[in-house]
């Protein structure tokens, strides 16, 4: 096995960033030699596709462009966030709130656009793998990212844990479920410690019975999760739409208005979005609310697992589940459940 750290510093807010030739000055026979490797980011508005995303991209780093510009419309910047209205967030200190970037946009659109903080991906040859960065630069400055990506031929299923995790009555809602309260990460990191995992991964899944939800792995901010979430769960295309009327009604903010007019029409936008996203745009003569209801599971890409780098980075004997500062596991619902419970199964893999 190996284990390769790299440092990123990307072109600008959204950047493709191919790590491949990165991995090979560390080691330059590493795809050669590990028959898989596990990429791991550790941020909310960075991270990875699955690798059978990108093999339908034919991995191209422009189609993955064109791929994440079509969630870009659904949540286009500065569209009246609550996450972006700093005066609101108290977790903030009044110096955090003149540095913090508005980025809900860029939460949104990793969430609904199913990157991933962690992906396995098995090598063919020397393919480009791609690092997303939705957020890599803020007023002029470039962020620093993290990844670190371990080298390995063949995974062992240790160690399967079931899960239930309380859920309100509401048909929406999320849950942290690295909310201490619920004990959930503790009872997960004491099974890797007892374990004795030095490298592997954990994978936490929905029950296979389990409907109208989904997982990912992003910042708990509660007005992210509590109210620009929730508003995209009822209706996927508000932020876009919100975005779209307010150019109509203020064709100043425009550019080249006579020119170019028709491009900023609501309608031309949502229809190239649903093409974007590969769904049907004929459905939109029938009304908006219609398309809304049929393809918002379509639209959003949830996912129905998320998964975490375990390891012993300091050589203690004590391995841990590791995760950036700002990521948590997050079930995500739509539809209510009577008995206000979900069932989830966690699965510790070693790796050899």
């Amino acid at each position: 096995m190996a284990a390769i750290s790299l440092e990123l510093t990307p072109s600008s807010r959204f950047d493709v960033i191919d790590i491949s030739s990165r991995l090979k000055e560390h080691d330059e026979a590493f795809f050669r030699t590990y028959e898989k490797a596990l990429y791991c980011s550790f941020h909310t508005t960075a991270g990875y596709f699955e690798q059978s995303v990108c093999d339908r991209l034919n991995h191209s780093p422009d189609s993955l462009r064109a791929y994440v510009d079509g969630f870009h419309e659904l949540f286009p910047p500065l569209a009246n966030y609550c996450h972006d209205k700093l005066h609101l967030r108290t977790e903030l200190t009044e110096e955090q709130k003149r540095s913090e970037p508005l980025n809900g946009d860029s939460h949104l659109t990793y969430i609904g656009s199913g990157l991933e903080n962690c992906v396995t991906y098995k090598h063919r040859g020397e393919m480009p793998v791609y690092f997303v960065d939705l957020d890599g630069e803020c007023d002029g400055t470039k962020r620093r990212r993290k990844t670190t990506v371990i080298g390995y031929n063949r995974e062992v299923p240790v160690h399967t844990i079931p899960l239930i995790v309380p859920v309100s009555g509401h048909r929406v809602d999320s849950v942290n479920l690295k909310d201490p309260r619920l004990g959930l990460m503790d009872q997960l990191d004491h099974e890797v410690r007892r374990l004795g995992i030095q490298q592997g991964r954990i994978e936490i899944s929905l029950a296979p019975d389990e409907q109208g939800a989904a997982l990912t792995v992003n910042e708990y901010e509660t007005l992210l999760m509590q109210y620009d979430l929730a508003e995209v769960l009822h209706n996927p295309m508000r932020f876009m739409a919100q975005k779209g009327w307010h150019m109509l009604k203020d064709p100043r903010a425009v550019p080249n208005k006579m020119l170019n007019y028709a491009k900023y029409d609501l309608v031309h936008v949502v229809n190239r979005t649903l093409d974007r996203l590969g769904l049907s745009t004929s459905l939109f003569g029938r009304g908006i609310q219609k398309v809304l209801a049929a393809q918002a599971a379509r639209a959003l890409q949830m996912k129905r697992s998320v998964r975490f780098l375990v390891a012993d980075p300091q050589q203690t004997d004590q391995p841990a589940i590791l995760h950036g500062t700002y990521q948590s596991p997050i079930l995500i619902q739509w539809n209510r459940k009577q008995d206000r419970q979900r069932r989830l199964v966690a699965t510790v893999m070693a790796f050899e």
